[in-house]
């Protein structure tokens, strides 16, 4: 991981843990930690992330949050494997150091791994990069996503890492029926038209060929770390979604910004390839020949984005959090236009 655009703060107070078991726990494992400073990360990961320096090396530690947690949420143990497998075949991820399992610690389980250096980039137009870089990135995005999905995950011992078999009909349920506990708790206005109507649909256009691949859950740019020199992917981060699923399922969730987000850039002019190109140096990259039931896989991105977004609007009106109620509305709003743009997908196919 890497510490370029985000913002490093001083622990937050629930998320301060003993720097001087997490040092014995590091020197037991053969990990240098001489005058550990420890710094967190800030922004919206769920998993707290932090930037460990000592004297001769750089770290991050990803750990849970404190509390109560849902079953299966926040599972570092299984970032930590995938990620672990990866760096066997030089797929780019940063290089785990270890993993504790015992909560007494540090307050959670966590895992460490080596600290890379280059840039996250937050911004849909790749600021800080000339036309021919973005261009080389975009490539490489396809490339390194091509690479995940052909991946021989028996080979790393990953064959019990997810149910591919029926996995966009699991999601589609998973995040319908998310959606409609959502809509149950949203007590303001919202048109769920068609958020609904996408829903059926999908649900009965969902019988497709299945296809068996390490899946990431979340591959976006903001994910990836990218070299400062020859503009490339370095490391690809956050696996907690990661799961045995359609590889279509990640080519769709990448392609939103197409559909929602890149509206008043002009890619060209940027170098950032328009859809079509993307889907081509996909297919290039992965030896495919066709993108089948592209419809279903992008209208499908749409509605588990914006069933998240619903999800996060019913929270806080639920936590009825005066200082974010006046987000709710925008929340709101950027859920309804996305399940527009997905029904409107679907509706043309």
């Amino acid at each position: 991981m890497s510490r370029n655009d985000q913002e490093l703060i001083p622990p937050l107070e629930k998320h301060k843990f003993n720097i001087s078991n997490l040092m014995h726990w590091m020197e037991q494992n053969n990990i240098e930690s001489k005058g550990l400073i420890v710094q967190q990360f800030q922004g919206g990961m769920s998993n707290p992330t932090f930037f460990l320096e000592s004297k001769n090396n750089r770290y991050v530690l990803r750990k849970k949050p404190p509390g109560k947690l849902l079953p299966k949420a926040h599972a570092v143990e299984r970032e930590y494997k995938v990620m672990k497998a990866l760096g066997k075949i030089d797929f780019p991820v940063p290089k785990m150091l270890g993993f504790c399992d015992d909560p007494s610690l540090i307050g959670t389980e966590f895992f460490l791994m080596d600290y890379l250096d280059g840039r996250i980039i937050t911004t849909p137009e790749i600021n800080g990069f000339s036309k021919e870089e973005r261009n080389t990135i975009c490539i490489s995005l396809a490339k390194t996503l091509a690479k995940l999905h052909n991946v021989d995950y028996a080979s790393l011992g990953l064959e019990s890492f997810g149910r591919p078999e029926g996995y966009i009909q699991r999601q589609i349920k998973l995040w319908s029926d998310q959606f409609q506990r959502s809509k149950e708790d949203i007590t303001v206005d919202a048109n769920f038209k068609e958020m609904d109507l996408l829903s059926i649909w999908l649900k009965e256009n969902s019988s497709i060929e299945d296809e068996f691949a390490i899946a990431h859950g979340d591959y976006r740019l903001g994910n990836t770390i990218i070299d400062k020199n020859n503009a490339t992917v370095i490391g690809v981060l956050d696996w907690e979604l990661s799961t045995l699923g359609h590889p279509l399922a990640d080519l769709g969730y990448y392609c939103i910004p197409y559909r929602y987000g890149f509206e008043e850039l002009d890619l060209n002019e940027l170098g950032i390839p328009s859809e079509k190109e993307f889907l081509e140096l996909y297919m290039k990259y992965s030896g495919r020949d066709s993108i089948p039931n592209w419809p279903l896989f992008l209208s499908f991105a749409l509605f588990r984005s914006a069933s998240i977004i619903f999800g996060v609007a019913a929270r806080t009106l639920l936590g009825n959090v005066s200082s974010e109620s006046s987000d709710v509305y925008e929340q709101i709003k950027r859920a309804e236009d996305m399940a527009r743009i997905g029904y409107q997908i679907c509706s043309n196919s």
